[in-house]
C-alpha cells in the first residue's frame, strides 16, 4: 500500500487538518482500516481526515444515492471486504534491507501467542517406551492432532487430545525406525480412503504405510494404518530426512553425501518397473559406480541438514552441513533439476552490500533452519533461512531478466531482507509502545538474544518459533515467539516508516528440550493470491485461531495465537478502572486506528473475546466488567461523521452524499464484513457427485458454520438495538437536538442513513440464513428439479450476497418457495403450516400474501379432488379466487398461469378470467399502459414495459378463450344437458369479458380477434371500447379501418360510416385509385340516407366535400388513364408516375400544372377549370380552341372524320362540364366551332352538325337561335357578304327544330306568342343573307304553318 504526504493546507472555518480521520467513503477506503487520531479523549474528537493522494482533493459533485438501505449496505460490505484483500503482500513490507522491529513484551495482554492446553504422555505410550532396546523418537502429526513415539522395529500414534486414546501401531517390519514422515499419495496409486502415506526409513529399507484418516462432523481424528507391501532397499544410505510434494512425490537424503533421492512408486509392476524404486537424482548412473578420487570438487563432509519442498513452485531445496544452500526444479512429475547452488560465502557477499559487518553473520555462522515460502504468500519471496545467532535471512530465486516464474527454472538467488533478532533489554509490560521497536535506519544488528538458536520454524502468514539455548540453561530450550502485527501492518503510523516489518514477539519457556513442532489447525490463508493473504484481522472470526504444538519428553504444549480481540479482552481484564481503560483505548487506537478499535471493542462486546481458562481451554469472555468496557469504547470512542470539504462545491448544497461516516460505522461494516467473508460471494447450493454417478445438491456451506454466523450477527443485532439510544446515528431524532450546525445536522443524518442501512442488511442476512437452514431441511434434489430449467440455472447461480441483497435474490427464494409448498401440497401436507413456519423464521422470503397464495392453492387442489362439477368443488373454486385476488398484487406469472390451467381444467373459465384480470390491474394501478396506447404506443416510454406484464395476464385469458369455445364446440353434439351447462359457463365467462371497464384488456382482446382471423366478432360487441379501439387503430390496419365503418353502418350511422369511408379515401394506406373512388361513392350515398340525429348542415358539408373529391378522383382516374396509353410516356417515369396517381387522391393543382397543362390534355384541363371553379374566359377560350385543333388533327392522322372527332369531344364534354356558363360557354363555342366547320370541315358531314351538337346536348333552342343570330348581323369575318347564308341556314334549321318541338301538345310555340312573333318576323328576313332555293321555299313553309297555329 502506498501513502503520500498531504501538502500542508491553509486552515479554514470548520476543519481541522492536523486531526486523523477518514477520507470520503466511496466504497470501504483505505482510510476505513486507517483512521485513527493523536487525541483520543471521548469529549474532544474531532473529525478525522487521513493523508491522501492530491487526486483525490478535487472537488467531485455527489452522485445521488438511489439505493435501497440493504443495497447501500452492500455496497458497503463489499468495499469493505475489497479493502481488506488489500493487505499488502509479503514483498511490500519485508523490503530490500533490514530491520529488527519487535513489540516485545512481558505482559500477557499483548503476546503474540498464548499458552494453552497441556496434554501429558499417556501411560501406554511410556510403558511401550520402557520395553525399548535401541531407540525411542517422538514426534507430531499436529494437523491431525496425533502424535507417534518409535520404540525400535515400531511406530505408534495415538490422539493427544483424547483423554484415554487408543494406540495405532505399525510393528510390520523389523529393523529400528530412524526417521518418520507423513506424506501425501500419488493420485490413483491407493484407494481413496488412503488420503496420507507414512513413510519409514530404517538403516536397511524405507517402508511405506497407508493412513486412512476419517473424522466426523466435530468430532475427533480416526487414524487406521494399512500395509501396503511397498518398500525399497536404502541400505548403506543412512537415511537422515525426508519430505513429501503435493502431488505425490518422495524425496529423501542420506547421512553420508549431499545427494538427493527420490522413492517412485506405482499400483502394478511393470516391465523394467518394480512397484517402488529408488533414483539418485542428483548423479548420473556413471558417477555413481565411479570411486570418489581425492579431487573431486565435492567435498566428502558436506551432507544434507534439511530437505523442504514448495509444491506452490515446485521447488525443492536442501541445506548442507556448509550451509549451502541448493534449489532444485521439479520440471515434470519425475524429473528434478539442479538450478541453484548458493554457497554461505555468496550469501555473505550479498548481506555485505545491506549492512555493516556484524558477528550475528559471520563466516563462522551457521544456517541451522530454511523454510520455503509459497507463492500464495509472496511472489518474489521464496525462502526464509535462520542462522545460529537467530538471524532471519528472506532470499528469491531470480533469473536473469527478473523474478522466477514459479514453475520455472530458477536461475540465481540473492538475500532480500535480513530480520535480526530483537534486543537484549528486558522486555516491556506497559500499555506504551516498547522501547525495543525501533526503525529500519536504526535496526539493531548486535543482539544476541537469540544466539544460539538450534532449530526454527515458520508458518504461514509469518509465524516463527525460534529453539533458542542459553548459556544458563544448556540443555533446556527458550522458546521465541513472533507474528506479524498485521494491524500496524495495514497502517503504518507514518508514510516513511511503511517499509518495516514490525512483529509481536515473546519468551516462553518448556523447561526442556523440544522434540518437534507441528501447526495443529490449517494452514493460514486470508486470501488466495499475496496481497491479502496475511490479513488476520480480517478472519478474527471465520476461520479457528492458528495453533502450534510443540512435543517434549513430557508431553504437549499448545501456543495459541492470540487475536487482536483476544489481546483487547486481556488488556481489560489486566487493567481495571477508567484510566486503565483510556490507556488501552489510546495504545488501540494509535496502533491500529479508531475504526479498527471500534470492530474490535464491537466483537468484543458481542461476546467474541476468546480467553485461556486455568485448565487450559479456550473459552468465550462473558466477564461483565470486560463486556461493559468493550461498549463504552464503541460508543464513546467510536468518533463522529463529518462532511467532506474535498467534495463541497457549495456551502449552501450541502447532501448526506458529502459525509463521512463515523469510524464506529466503519467498525460494524468491519465486523459484519469479517463475519460473513466465508461465503459472501460463494452460490447458495453445489451439485455434488454421487458414488452412482449422479449428482445430488447440497448447501455450499455446512449449516454449522451458518448457524455461527447467524448467531453472531443476531448478537450484533440485539446489541445495537439494546444500546441505540447511545449511539449517535441510531438514537433517532432526539439526537438532532445536540446538533448546533447545518453540518453537523447533515452529518448527523448521513450517519443515521448508514448505520440504519447496515442493520437491514444485518437482519436480512439472519433471515436469509434462516431461509437458507429451512431450505436444506427439504429434499432439495426434488426441489430444484421442480424448478423450470431458466429458474433452475438462476438458483444454481444464487450467492449468498444476491439472496441476502438483492431483489433478484428474493425473486429467486420465493421461486424456491413455491417449490416448497408445491411439494408439500403434493404429498398433502397442510400448507399452512409450513407457510407460517416460513413467514415467522424468514417473513421477508415469506409474506402475508405468500400464505393466502398458499392458502388458495390448496383450496384449488381440494376442488380438483372433490371434482368441479360437484357443489362442493364450486364452493372451493370459488373460495380459491377470492384468495388468489386477495393475493393478487403479490401473484407472480408462474403462480397465475398455473392457477388459470387447473381453472380451464376444471372448465371454471370465468373465475381464470376475472382472476387475470385482476392481477392485470394489480400491475398497473396508475393504468400507465392505457396512457402509452392512447399516446401511439411510442418506444421507449416506460409505459411499453407495463403493458407487457398486463400483456402476459391477458395472453392466459386468450388461452381461456381458446379452450372454452373449443369446449363449447365439443358439447354441442352431446347430450341437452351438457350443451346447457357448455352454454351457461360460456355466458358467464363472456360477461365478465364483456362488462370488464379494463380498456387495456378490451384493446389487447381486440388485437387478439383480428391476429385470429376473426374481425367480424368486433361487430356484435355492446362496448363503448370497440369504437375508441378502431379510431385508434384506424391508421394502422385497413381491416379495422373498414370495421370502422362496418361498425357505424350496423349501428344505424350512415353519416359516421361516410365520413370513415371518406377518410379511408384519404388515407396513406396502400389502396388502388379506383378502390379510394368506391370509398367515396359509398360515402356519398351513406352521407345521402337520412340518419338519426344528423344535422343538415353537417350532411349537406360532408356530401360537399365528398363530391369535390370524387370530381378531382374523377380527373385523376382519367389522367392515369391517358397516361397509361400515351405514348410518351415510357420506362421507369411511367412506372413512377403511374404508381403515384394509382394511389392517393393528388391536388388538383399538381394534377393540372404536372400532368395535364404539360401533356397537352386540353379536355381534363377544362374540367379541372370546372372543378376548380376557373372562369378566365381568356383562358377557357384558348383551352377550347387548342382542343378542337388537337381533336383535329389527331382525326386526321388517324383516318378518321375530323369534325365527327370535333363533335363527339364537345358533346362528351357538354355532359362532363354540365353545359356550365363558364367553362362551356355556348356563344364562343358556337363561334369556335362554326369557324373550324367553315375553314376545315366545308362539305364535310351534314351541313348543321354544328348545331346538333348543341341541340344534343340539350342547350336551350331560344339561347342556340339568339347566339346565331348575334352571329348574323355581328358581320364577323368569315362570316361575312354571301358567307352569311351558312348561319342563315342554321338560324332556319334551329327555328324549325324549336318549332317541332314546341308545336306537339300542349307545350306554347316557341316558348310564347312573343317570341312566335318575333320568329316570324326573323324568317321573313332570312332569305335575304343568300339561302338557296330549297331552304327559301322550306322558310316559306315553317312561316305558313307558324301563322296557321298563331291564329
Amino acid at each position: 500500500m502506498s501513502f503520500q504526504m498531504q501538502t500542508p493546507q491553509r486552515p479554514l472555518p470548520g476543519t481541522y487538518f492536523a486531526t486523523p480521520a477518514a477520507s470520503q467513503y466511496q466504497g470501504a477506503s483505505t482510510s476505513r482500516l486507517q483512521s485513527g487520531a493523536q487525541r483520543v479523549s471521548p469529549q474532544n474528537q474531532a473529525p478525522q481526515t487521513i493523508v491522501a493522494s492530491t487526486s483525490s482533493q478535487a472537488p467531485v459533485k455527489p452522485v445521488e444515492d438511489t439505493l435501497s438501505p440493504v443495497e447501500r449496505a452492500a455496497k458497503t460490505i463489499n468495499d469493505t471486504l475489497a479493502q481488506e484483500l488489500k493487505y499488502p503482500e509479503l514483498d511490500t513490507y519485508v523490503t530490500q534491507g533490514i530491520s529488527s522491529d519487535y513489540d516485545l513484551s512481558n505482559t500477557a495482554s499483548w503476546t503474540p501467542f498464548q499458552k494453552g492446553k497441556v496434554f501429558s504422555i499417556p501411560d501406554k505410550i511410556l510403558g511401550q517406551v520402557n520395553h525399548s532396546q535401541l531407540t525411542v523418537r517422538l514426534g507430531l502429526f499436529a494437523d491431525i492432532n496425533h502424535a507417534y513415539v518409535v520404540v525400535d522395529n515400531a511406530v505408534y500414534l495415538w490422539d493427544y487430545t483424547h483423554p484415554d486414546p487408543p494406540l495405532v501401531g505399525f510393528e510390520d517390519q523389523p529393523n529400528a525406525i530412524n526417521v518418520v514422515r507423513m506424506v501425501i499419495p500419488r493420485p490413483g496409486v491407493f484407494v481413496k480412503s488412503i488420503s496420507r502415506l507414512l513413510v519409514l526409513a530404517t538403516m536397511n529399507d524405507i517402508v511405506l504405510v497407508g493412513v486412512s484418516i476419517e473424522r466426523p462432523s466435530g468430532g475427533s481424528y480416526s487414524v487406521s494404518l494399512y500395509q501396503t507391501k511397498m518398500s525399497i532397499s536404502v541400505r548403506g544410505l543412512g537415511v537422515s530426512h525426508i519430505a513429501g510434494s503435493a502431488d505425490g512425490r518422495i524425496f529423501f537424503t542420506g547421512i553420508a553425501d549431499n545427494d538427493v533421492y527420490e522413492l517412485t512408486y506405482q499400483q502394478e509392476e511393470r516391465w523394467f518397473y518394480t512397484r517402488c524404486q529408488k533414483i539418485n537424482h542428483t548423479r548420473t548412473r556413471l558417477s555413481a559406480i565411479t570411486p570418489n578420487f581425492s579431487f573431486s570438487t565435492r567435498s566428502a563432509a558436506e551432507c544434507t541438514d534439511k530437505l523442504v519442498v514448495d509444491s506452490s513452485r515446485h521447488l525443492l531445496y536442501t541445506l548442507s552441513s556448509l550451509s549451502t544452500i541448493r534449489v532444485f526444479h521439479m520440471k515434470s512429475s519425475t524429473a528434478l533439476e539442479l538450478t541453484i547452488t548458493k554457497k554461505w560465502s555468496d550469501i555473505l557477499n550479498h548481506i555485505s552490500h545491506m549492512t555493516a559487518q556484524t558477528e550475528l553473520i559471520a563466516t563462522n555462522t551457521s544456517i541451522v533452519d530454511i523454510h520455503p515460502i509459497s507463492a500464495q504468500e509472496a511472489s518474489r519471496l521464496h525462502l526464509m533461512a535462520v542462522t545460529a545467532s537467530g538471524c532471519r535471512i528472506f532470499l528469491s530465486a531470480t533469473q536473469s531478466y527478473g523474478y522466477a516464474n514459479p514453475i520455472a527454472s530458477s536461475m540465481n538467488m540473492q538475500v532480500h531482507h535480513i530480520k535480526f533478532p530483537p534486543s537484549d533489554q528486558n522486555p516491556t509490560s506497559s500499555n506504551q509502545p516498547s522501547s525495543s521497536i525501533v526503525g529500519p535506519a536504526q535496526a539493531n544488528t548486535s543482539s544476541k538474544s537469540l544466539t544460539t538458536t538450534r532449530q526454527a520454524y515458520r508458518f504461514g502468514p509469518g509465524f516463527f518459533l525460534g529453539l533458542v539455548r542459553k548459556e544458563e540453561q544448556p540443555q533446556d530450550d527458550q522458546l521465541f515467539f513472533s507474528g506479524p502485527d498485521s494491524g500496524r501492518i495495514i497502517r503504518p503510523q507514518e508514510p516513511v516508516s511503511a517499509s518495516r516489518y514490525p512483529e509481536l514477539a515473546m519468551w516462553a519457556s518448556v523447561s526442556e528440550r523440544v522434540i518437534d513442532v507441528g501447526l495443529v489447525t490449517e494452514s493460514f490463508s486470508a486470501a488466495p493470491t499475496p496481497q491479502g493473504f496475511a490479513n488476520e484481522l480480517a478472519v478474527q472470526f471465520d476461520k479457528p485461531t492458528s495453533e502450534i504444538a510443540i512435543i517434549t519428553d513430557s508431553g504437549i504444549s499448545i501456543f495459541r495465537r492470540q487475536r487482536l480481540v483476544d489481546m483487547f479482552v486481556s488488556a481489560l481484564k489486566t487493567n481495571r478502572g477508567d484510566e486503565g481503560l483510556a490507556g488501552i483505548v489510546n495504545k488501540l487506537i494509535r496502533q491500529y486506528g479508531r475504526s479498527e478499535t471500534a470492530a474490535t471493542a464491537l466483537a468484543v462486546a458481542c461476546g467474541q473475546g476468546i480467553e485461556v481458562a486455568s485448565d487450559g481451554r479456550s473459552v468465550y469472555v462473558t466477564d461483565p466488567a470486560v463486556v461493559d468496557n468493550a461498549k463504552t469504547t464503541f460508543i464513546e470512542y467510536g468518533g463522529k461523521p463529518h462532511v467532506n470539504e474535498n467534495v463541497m462545491v457549495d456551502q449552501t448544497a450541502l447532501s448526506a452524499d458529502m459525509v463521512t461516516p463515523s469510524p464506529r460505522h466503519d467498525g460494524v461494516a468491519l465486523y459484519v464484513s469479517r463475519i460473513v467473508r466465508s461465503f459472501w460471494k460463494l452460490t447458495v447450493l453445489s451439485e455434488i457427485a454421487t458414488p452412482t454417478g449422479g449428482l445430488t445438491v447440497e448447501s455450499t456451506v455446512k449449516a454449522e458454520k451458518l448457524q455461527v454466523v447467524q448467531q453472531s450477527l443476531s448478537d450484533l443485532k440485539e446489541f445495537l438495538d439494546r444500546n441505540k439510544s447511545f449511539i449517535d446515528g441510531l438514537a433517532g431524532p432526539e439526537s438532532l437536538g445536540r446538533v448546533s450546525t447545518r453540518q453537523q445536522e447533515i452529518a448527523l443524518q448521513a450517519e443515521h442513513r448508514a448505520l440504519h442501512a447496515l442493520v437491514a442488511l444485518i437482519s436480512s442476512i439472519v433471515e436469509g440464513i434462516s431461509f437458507v437452514q429451512m431450505l436444506f431441511s427439504e429434499r432439495m434434489d426434488d426441489i430444484v428439479l421442480s424448478l423450470n430449467p431458466d429458474t433452475r440455472e438462476s438458483v444454481k447461480k444464487l450467492t449468498f450476497e444476491a439472496l441476502f441483497t438483492t431483489s433478484r435474490g428474493k425473486e429467486m427464494a420465493k421461486e424456491l418457495v413455491k417449490a416448497i409448498v408445491n411439494r408439500n401440497i403434493i404429498n398433502g401436507a397442510n400448507v399452512e403450516t409450513v407457510a407460517d413456519a416460513l413467514r415467522r423464521r424468514c417473513g421477508s422470503f415469506c409474506s402475508a400474501a405468500d400464505v393466502v397464495i398458499f392458502r388458495a392453492q390448496e383450496q384449488l387442489r381440494r376442488a380438483a379432488d372433490t371434482g368441479s362439477g360437484t357443489e362442493l368443488g364450486r364452493n372451493l373454486l370459488n373460495e380459491s379466487l377470492r384468495l388468489f385476488k386477495e393475493a393478487a398484487p403479490e401473484l407472480q406469472t408462474e403462480q397465475l398461469d398455473d392457477a388459470m390451467k387447473q381453472y380451464t381444467n376444471m372448465q371454471f373459465y370465468a373465475g381464470a378470467i376475472d382472476l387475470a384480470l385482476q392481477v392485470a390491474r394489480e400491475v398497473d394501478r396508475g393504468n400507465r399502459a392505457l396512457l402509452w396506447i392512447q399516446n401511439g404506443r411510442p418506444e421507449g416510454d416506460p409505459g411499453a414495459k407495463v403493458f407487457e406484464k398486463r400483456k402476459k395476464c391477458y395472453d392466459m385469458i386468450h388461452d381461456v378463450i381458446s379452450a372454452l369455445e373449443q369446449s363449447t364446440q365439443r358439447t354441442t353434439d352431446q347430450s341437452d344437458a351438457a350443451s346447457s351447462m357448455a352454454v351457461t359457463r360460456r355466458q358467464e365467462a363472456y360477461a365478465i369479458i364483456d362488462t370488464s371497464d379494463d380498456e387495456v384488456f378490451q384493446t389487447d382482446l381486440y388485437d387478439w380477434y383480428i391476429d385470429q382471423g376473426q374481425a367480424d366478432r368486433l361487430l356484435v360487441i355492446q362496448s363503448p371500447y370497440v369504437v375508441s379501439y378502431l379510431e385508434r387503430r384506424f391508421e394502422h390496419n385497413i381491416t379495422i379501418a373498414n370495421l370502422l365503418w362496418k361498425y357505424h353502418s350496423q349501428a344505424g350511422n350512415p353519416l359516421l360510416a361516410a365520413t370513415v369511408q371518406m377518410e379511408l379515401a384519404k388515407s396513406n394506406y396502400p389502396l388502388l385509385l379506383n378502390e379510394r373512388i368506391e370509398y367515396l361513392g359509398r360515402a356519398r350515398a351513406n352521407a345521402s340516407a337520412s340518419s338519426f340525429n344528423a344535422g343538415r348542415q353537417k350532411r349537406q358539408q360532408l356530401l360537399h366535400e365528398i363530391s369535390e373529391l370524387l370530381d378531382v378522383a374523377g380527373v385523376q382516374d382519367d389522367l392515369l388513364q391517358r397516361l397509361r396509353d400515351d405514348d410518351r410516356l415510357q420506362g421507369q417515369r411511367e412506372t413512377e408516375v403511374v404508381q403515384l396517381l394509382d394511389g392517393r387522391i393528388q391536388q388538383l393543382s399538381d394534377l393540372y400544372n404536372n400532368y395535364i397543362d404539360q401533356a397537352g390534355y386540353h379536355d381534363l384541363a377544362l374540367i379541372v377549370y370546372q372543378i376548380a371553379n376557373h372562369r378566365n374566359p381568356i383562358d377557357i377560350r384558348d383551352t377550347w380552341r387548342n382542343l378542337v385543333d388537337k381533336v383535329h388533327s389527331d382525326a386526321t392522322a388517324g383516318g378518321r372524320a375530323p369534325w365527327e372527332a370535333v363533335a363527339n369531344q364537345v358533346r362528351t364534354l357538354g355532359n362532363r362540364l354540365s353545359l356550365s356558363e363558364s367553362t362551356f360557354p355556348i356563344t364562343d363555342l358556337m363561334n369556335l366551332l362554326k369557324r373550324y366547320a367553315f375553314e376545315y370541315q366545308r362539305g364535310q358531314g351534314p351541313q348543321s352538325w354544328v348545331v346538333d351538337v348543341f341541340i344534343d346536348l340539350s342547350v336551350p333552342f331560344e339561347a342556340l337561335f339568339s347566339t346565331l343570330e348575334f352571329m348574323l348581323y355581328n358581320h364577323e369575318a368569315p362570316f361575312v357578304g354571301a358567307n352569311r347564308h351558312y348561319i342563315a341556314d342554321d338560324m332556319l334549321y334551329v327555328a324549325e327544330r324549336w318549332y317541332r318541338e314546341t308545336a306537339r301538345g300542349l307545350n306554347t310555340l316557341f316558348g310564347g306568342d312573343q317570341n312566335a312573333a318575333a320568329m316570324q318576323e326573323t324568317l321573313a328576313n332570312l332569305p335575304a343573307f343568300g339561302l338557296s332555293k330549297e331552304r327559301v321555299e322550306d322558310c316559306q313553309a315553317l312561316r305558313l304553318r307558324i301563322d296557321a297555329l298563331l291564329r
